[in-house]
């Protein structure tokens, strides 16, 4: 991490989080982001649902709602890049304050509600994306929606032609019922809408599910069976947690999800099952907790064909991209892989 950039941070975490994430996309617009462009290899390179990608560690949704600073999170090294959670219709989200940080666990709670500027402002920054980069887009309900299965399909046939890939996002906490949608009956017919809008598109794109990491053993059951019958490309696993176990800084009451350290662990014993449940037969994606090339081989190691972060930037900033990038390929090399694909699984019985 340069001076500068260490300075940044330092100044940003005296104020209030979110003014300080504001700050971090105004940052990224203006060029004063670290821009390493594609961080890639022999090792790195992967196929990952149909998506060619130079190197497997992802940028999560979340961190740029809107789409306001694409074209600069394109050229950080990330392997690709997931924006939104985006709804139909604009939102305003929960009230504020919203956002926690919990530095004594390198950690953050959020509520934010699905705050976003909804489709139509999503689209029109979409459609300057840089064509050489791989883009998705989570996609969200409406607070207030009638028909939240049916506000997802409407995001990805709205978005879709300006995107690489679409996840459904039905494990957020902070929207009110939302994760019901994840019960067996519910996910299948909300997944069977989405794939059916996906597959009458003039060009058909990837279709993830994100999942969250307070699943029984049965419900890790029912979505494995839900995501071989729908036919999704990835799981992505996992979402923030409603667990507080072993938090010392001063928010870790604050209502909403949590993300950052703590989370490693426990989402990635829920991806190591996911892996044993579906046997490889569907890509999985890990995330949560992520802020070292060791934690992101972790997780591949674990059953993840790619990882994503988002969390660890707050404390590691920008440059942290390309210290896991470069880091995941010297532990490949170590390992005697040739390609990151021949490490997906080799360790899963670790975390069983």
């Amino acid at each position: 991490m340069s001076l500068t950039e260490r300075l940044g941070l330092a100044a940003m975490h005296r104020i209030d989080p979110e003014a300080a994430h504001g700050l971090a996309i105004k940052a990224l617009r203006l060029g004063l982001t670290p821009k390493p462009g594609p961080l890639t290899s022999p090792r790195l390179r992967l196929r990952v649902a149909g998506l060619e990608l130079p190197n497997p560690l992802g940028l999560a949704a979340g961190f740029d709602k809107n789409g306001e600073a694409i074209g600069p999170l394109a050229r950080a090294g990330f392997g690709f890049v997931e924006l939104g959670a985006v709804t139909p219709r604009p939102q305003p989200g929960n009230p504020r304050p919203r956002l926690f940080r919990l530095s004594q666990d390198r950690a953050a709670i959020n509520r934010f509600g699905f705050n976003n500027a909804g489709m139509e402002a999503m689209a029109r920054n979409l459609a300057q994306r840089p064509r050489d980069a791989v883009i998705g887009l989570n996609l969200g309900a409406n607070k207030d929606s009638t028909d939240r299965p049916g506000d997802f399909a409407r995001v990805l046939e709205h978005c879709a032609g300006h995107l690489d890939f679409a996840t459904v996002n039905v494990s957020s906490p902070n929207t009110e019922k939302l994760r019901d949608l994840q019960g067996k009956a519910a996910l299948s017919a909300l997944l069977a809408g989405v794939i059916g809008t996906r597959d009458a598109l003039e060009r058909p794109i990837p279709v993830f599910l994100k999942i969250a990491p307070d699943l029984s053993e049965a419900e890790l059951h029912d979505i494995a069976e839900v995501a071989r019958d729908s036919g999704v490309d990835a799981v992505i696993a996992t979402n923030t947690t409603l667990s507080r176990e072993g938090l010392q800084s001063a928010h870790h009451t604050e209502a909403g999800g949590l993300s950052g350290a703590p989370l490693f662990a426990p989402s990635t014993r829920v991806l190591a099952r996911l892996s044993q449940l579906t046997d490889g037969d569907i890509p999985l994606i890990g995330v949560g907790g992520v802020g070292s090339a060791e934690q992101a081989y972790a997780k591949i190691c674990a059953g993840a064909s790619a990882v994503q972060l988002y969390t660890a930037l707050v404390y590691g900033g920008l440059s942290l991209v390309s210290q896991i990038v470069r880091g995941l390929d010297a532990l490949l090399e170590r390992d005697g892989f040739t390609n990151v694909a021949e490490a997906v699984g080799s360790r899963r019985a670790d975390w069983l």
